[in-house]
């Protein structure tokens, strides 16, 4: 046993709290540390924390205890009233028994202390029997009998009450059935006092979500009306691609990077639910989606001189002098021009390319990607993550141009479209 001990254990603790590690890591598998995510401030920041397992588990016992409580209390409560009914009529019913037994034994010793009296009063006039007629005396002996006999059929009547099973037995059912109802009531009386106690405990809660519900709705509302007004300026842009702001808040969700965080995973309500919290949940979840795509979104200018010196759209091209498709907007700048990335994104192309000479493209998801030209330099690698105000390269010349500046286009799905809304302020 000794050797079996040392062999597995390396001291007598360990053996000791051998049981309990192994409980405990029963407890970590079933509920396993957990990653969360929050939305913060007013700007939508993401918080993420971790959710212990210890923490997750001390959340399921108190869920089962109060469940269990709750159960509990609805059970006593609808069980012992009809049970208190049951026992009250009983209750009544034995009463009303007893107090018409009661009410014929009052009569019948009524009538016997009458009739004892009466045979007193004949006994003494029969005492005085030498003072009377004998009819006299044959009418008292008579009325003797007479009342001895309604004595006896008296006393026979009281003995029966008495001795009665049907009836002495009653007694000790009240004095059981009076117990049990004053027990049953007294519980009750707990019962209903806790009962009071839930309901305005309720009241509170319900107080205090219409309160929450005010205060949460105002403040999603404020804030998607925020981020709408943000967004305006792309509106038709985004419209005239086919998409629309449903659409783009779903993707959004469901998008995540580095800089963005997780997918986001909606609040799940009930259908039953009251449609307050149904509309919470959706506004909460807009909101989510709104804020993310203010970041996903390439808005801004990749440029500190915002001069556009030829617009998206057909123009004369400066080399054939022909009509020709102007896929992006072009930037003025001198070489050497910092180059800023406008939303997060990986850089999914940096080279050279045929007529935009040295270009940087970055995909900041949802389809959108952003493309720099005729750069002098390129300050980041294919495959690198950028930051908003990440400097990707230098305005130069490079490639098709005419002179230093930049070409900025915006793609969807790898179609140009015009970026003006999205550069202007």
């Amino acid at each position: 046993m000794i050797s079996f001990i040392a062999r597995y254990f390396s001291s007598l603790w360990e053996l000791l709290t051998a049981p309990f590690r192994l409980i405990w890591r029963g407890i970590e598998r079933l509920f396993p540390p957990r990653d969360c995510t929050i939305m913060d401030t007013k700007d939508g920041d993401v918080i993420t924390y971790q959710q212990s397992s210890f923490w997750r588990f001390t959340k399921f016992c108190l869920f089962i205890t109060m469940t269990i409580w709750a159960a509990w209390s609805t059970y006593v409560y609808v069980y012992h009233r009809p049970l208190l009914q049951k026992r009250t009529q009983q209750l009544e019913e034995i009463r009303s028994r007893h107090n018409r037994q009661m009410t014929d034994l009052k009569v019948y010793l009524k009538k016997y202390n009458d009739l004892a009296r009466e045979l007193n009063i004949t006994d003494d006039k029969l005492s005085k029997t030498q003072k009377t007629s004998d009819s006299e005396t044959e009418n008292l002996l008579n009325t003797k009998s007479k009342i001895i006999g309604e004595l006896d059929f008296l006393q026979t009547r009281i003995s029966e009450m008495m001795e009665d099973e049907n009836y002495t037995p009653e007694f000790d059912k009240l004095s059981e059935i009076s117990l049990e109802f004053e027990l049953v009531r007294n519980e009750n009386d707990t019962i209903k006092q806790k009962h009071q106690q839930i309901m305005e405990s309720a009241i509170e809660m319900s107080e205090a979500d219409t309160q929450i519900v005010e205060a949460v709705s105002k403040i999603t509302k404020e804030n998607i009306e925020d981020l709408r007004s943000q967004l305006k300026k792309i509106n038709s842009s985004i419209s005239k691609l086919g998409l629309s702001e449903a659409d783009l808040i779903a993707q959004a969700n469901h998008y995540s990077n580095q800089f963005i965080g997780g997918t986001y995973m909606p609040i799940k309500i009930s259908k039953n639910a009251n449609s307050k919290y149904q509309k919470i949940a959706q506004d909460i979840e807009k909101w989510h989606g709104l804020s993310r795509l203010t970041k996903i979104l390439p808005i801004g200018a990749p440029v500190e001189t915002k001069t556009i010196t030829s617009p998206f759209g057909v123009r004369e091209d400066p080399f054939t002098k022909t009509k020709k498709q102007h896929k992006g907007i072009d930037f003025a700048g001198k070489i050497g021009t910092e180059l800023y990335a406008v939303a997060p994104g990986r850089v999914i192309s940096a080279g050279e390319r045929s007529g935009y000479g040295t270009t940087v493209e970055i995909d900041h998801g949802l389809g959108f990607t952003t493309l720099y030209a005729h750069l002098s330099k390129i300050m980041v690698s294919r495959g690198d993550w950028v930051r908003p105000g990440t400097i990707i390269g230098l305005g130069g010349s490079s490639g098709r141009s005419t002179g230093p500046h930049l070409h900025y286009e915006i793609r969807y799905k790898g179609t140009p479209f015009n970026p003006t809304n999205f550069v202007k302020d």
